[in-house]
């Protein structure tokens, strides 16, 4: 396990981890642009509130993908079942 430094909204956190720093850093510019994003949009929300939209929003994201991947999983399994009834 190792230290990685990221910096989410020019506060610097050392996060522990057995994964690439690469990809930690990567998450972490993902969601510093996330609440950047909401930032923006409402310039006096507060630290929690953002945070939680922000958590929200990937949260959102990532149920949508698992619905997106479900469906092709089960696609792909009805072709598969196709093509061995017609080889059978």
């Amino acid at each position: 396990m190792h230290s990685v430094e990221v910096e989410i909204l020019g506060q610097t956190y050392s996060i522990k981890t057995d994964q690439d720093a690469a990809y930690i850093k990567r998450l972490a510019l993902y969601v510093d642009e996330k609440l950047k994003e909401i930032y923006n949009a409402a310039p006096n929300v507060n630290h929690v509130r953002a945070s939680i939209m922000v958590a929200l929003g990937i949260a959102d994201e990532l149920f949508k993908l698992r619905r997106e991947q479900e469906n092709v999983d089960r696609m792909i399994e009805e072709k598969t079942n196709m093509l061995s009834n017609l080889l059978e």
